[in-house]
């Protein structure tokens, strides 16, 4: 249950739960209306609690709230992510706190919450989990440790011959990065992502979860030709096993009848990214605005690279981008269905 869900009255009761806001929301709601009768139980009269069917009636209706609040809470815990069982959480710790990883790299989390977006990406330590385009590898440095002792992490890189220089940079960062750190990344099984060709980013059916950060829009840009979008969703369908997780972060432009078709200033709509996966075969199953920036007007010179971390203005304005932080992002969730 990952949409949302907004207290209602109607005809039908007091408490009705929609798919806009959370299941722990609507848990939050059930209580509240829970006490609410409860209290008006204890304030009866003792001659009204045994002589109507007042007092029953009120006693019943505190029972059933709690116990949909209840029920609320423990199917959020488990569809939407949000917890961890005691085993990932230690990994996960140590991974995020880890001395592998840079002080500035660790100065990124404000803005990237790693712990919180995995969490709702349903991650544990033991599952196969796939990485599209990694870059220099600033989850994979999270990802690696986390997995190494009881799961397996795919690191789907772009092709050692990629359209953009940019990504030979990073694509030689990162083989760096997992060769002269061997207890970390000894594991990482490096596969590529290469549109139209490469497209077997893990053994098909194997993955318990694919993610990608900030890599969708890429696939909107003519540079990679027009068919990559469908490319690379059809290639994270193929890698994840029937009821498998898809997460998805990036950039967010708030209105898909606005958005550059091309996605050259880095940002790409919900709507879109929820319309391309649904098209490969997916379902929709919530979001979260775990990584959202309601500083970021969208609007930079030089699109999102003019936000950190890129800071492509250089000195110009840089303490007004600063203090906007990086971008606001969605994060989205997606299933590939049992059928």
């Amino acid at each position: 249950m990952a949409h949302a869900v907004k207290n209602q009255r109607s005809k039908q009761g007091p408490l009705t739960c929609r798919k806009e806001l959370g299941s722990i929301d609507c848990g939050k709601l059930a209580i509240i209306a829970g006490l609410k009768a409860y209290r008006q139980y204890l304030i009866c009269s003792p001659i009204e609690k045994n002589k109507s069917d007042k007092g029953i009636n009120m006693l019943n209706r505190w029972i059933s709230v709690i116990v949909l609040a209840m029920s609320l809470a423990a199917v959020s815990a488990r569809a939407d992510g949000n917890s961890f069982d005691a085993t990932t959480e230690a990994a996960l710790n140590a991974a995020i706190n880890g001395e592998h990883r840079s002080a500035e790299n660790k100065a990124r989390d404000v803005y990237r919450h790693p712990m919180e977006t995995l969490a709702f990406f349903g991650f544990r330590s033991d599952m196969t989990v796939v990485e599209v385009w990694p870059g220099g590898g600033w989850y994979t440095e999270i990802l690696a440790p986390a997995l190494k002792d009881r799961g397996r992490l795919y690191a789907a890189q772009y092709s050692p011959n990629p359209p953009f220089a940019y990504q030979r940079r990073y694509f030689g960062s990162f083989l760096t990065k997992i060769g002269t750190t061997p207890d970390v990344y000894r594991d990482v099984h490096v596969t590529t992502l290469d549109f139209p060709y490469s497209l077997q980013i893990a053994p098909p059916g194997s993955a318990d979860l694919v993610v990608t950060f900030r890599n969708v829009h890429n696939w909107a840009s003519e540079g990679y030709g027009q068919d990559a979008m469908r490319l690379g969703y059809r290639a994270m369908f193929d890698a994840l096993k029937p009821g498998g997780v898809l997460g998805i972060v990036d950039h967010r432009w708030p209105d898909a009848k606005t958005e550059d078709p091309s996605a050259d200033n880095g940002y790409i709509s919900e709507q879109r990214v929820i319309a391309d996966a649904e098209s490969a075969g997916f379902r929709f199953a919530g979001r979260s605005e775990i990584n959202s920036n309601p500083k970021d007007t969208r609007d930079h010179p030089e699109g999102v690279w003019t936000l950190p971390p890129s800071l492509a203005l250089g000195d110009v304005d840089r303490d007004k981008y600063l203090a906007i932080g990086e971008s606001d992002r969605m994060t989205l969730k997606f299933i590939k269905p049992e059928k």
